[in-house]
């Protein structure tokens, strides 16, 4: 177990964010996570952040993973002063720090995402990894389900997957699965690509449309510029009949709007359109 000081750092937003789909809360102030293969549970009072990991793992992986490096006050801070939703929504979503996620599991998980409310997305989310995902055993001893790897799901029939409640996106996840494995798509070019290229290069994978491949953006390649939309986002959008600043928030809009979704799904949503 390892403690650090964190500010502008909340649990509890990050959970409810729509980001990930494998943090579950365990009580008041502990989530555990299931990430890059490794089990982790964290806890938070205040700005003090317990995690049930080594110091090694914490600074080879969670500290990227919840992006504890970059400055999120400096980002609110750039906020127009003018501008009564956005601060409004910093004051609700302010804790909320873009996620560093594993690039297939997030590609599968937003596929999912379509058409979709988040307790079901973690529905089946939870029931691939149990059908189909490698065993692990935690800090206690007891096991957990990974993330199945391409090569499992490339191998799964349509019909089961349909079985399991993943309706018409059981297509294009195992299309999307064979496409990696037979190298249509190599994962880790992506890496060295720039927004616009990685965003080009996701929407070639079956069920990746441009929101989906913004979420991926955003949430796996941390191009903080990516800004998806969806209804919710849009219903925000609408709110700026001169239309959303995208110039003064340019190079990391994508933040803002992780603000402006969680205000959406949680706010009290009662300002006028600015």
């Amino acid at each position: 177990m390892i403690t650090k000081v964190i500010t502008d750092f909340d649990l509890n937003q990050i959970s409810r964010s729509g980001q990930c789909f494998r943090m579950c809360q365990l009580s008041e102030d502990t989530y555990s996570l299931i990430a890059y293969g490794k089990y982790l549970e964290v806890r938070q009072q205040d700005t003090q952040v317990t995690f049930s990991c080594s110091e090694e793992e914490y600074e080879t992986l969670w500290r990227r993973y919840f992006d504890l490096d970059l400055d999120y006050g400096k980002i609110k801070k750039a906020v127009d002063p003018e501008d009564a939703y956005l601060l409004e929504a910093v004051q609700i979503g302010g804790g909320i720090h873009i996620l560093q996620q594993e690039l297939w599991e997030t590609i599968v998980t937003f596929i999912l995402s379509q058409q979709n409310n988040i307790p079901r997305i973690k529905k089946c989310v939870s029931t691939l990894c149990r059908e189909f995902g490698e065993k692990a055993c935690d800090f206690r001893g007891n096991v957990y389900d990974l993330f199945p790897k391409p090569q499992a799901l490339a191998q799964v029939s349509e019909d089961v997957l349909r079985g399991l409640g993943l309706g018409y996106r059981a297509s294009y996840i195992k299309k999307t699965a064979q496409a990696v494995c037979d190298g249509r798509i190599d994962l880790e070019n992506l890496f060295s690509m720039n927004y616009e290229e990685a965003h080009t290069e996701l929407m070639k994978l079956c069920g990746v449309g441009k929101k989906v491949a913004d979420c991926v953006c955003l949430f796996a390649l941390h191009h903080i510029e990516a800004f998806p939309v969806d209804t919710h986002i849009q219903d925000m959008l609408d709110r700026y009949p001169k239309g959303f600043p995208f110039v003064r928030y340019q190079g990391f809009a994508g933040i803002l709007q992780q603000y402006a979704f969680y205000y959406e799904l949680f706010g009290t949503k009662e300002l006028c359109n600015i």
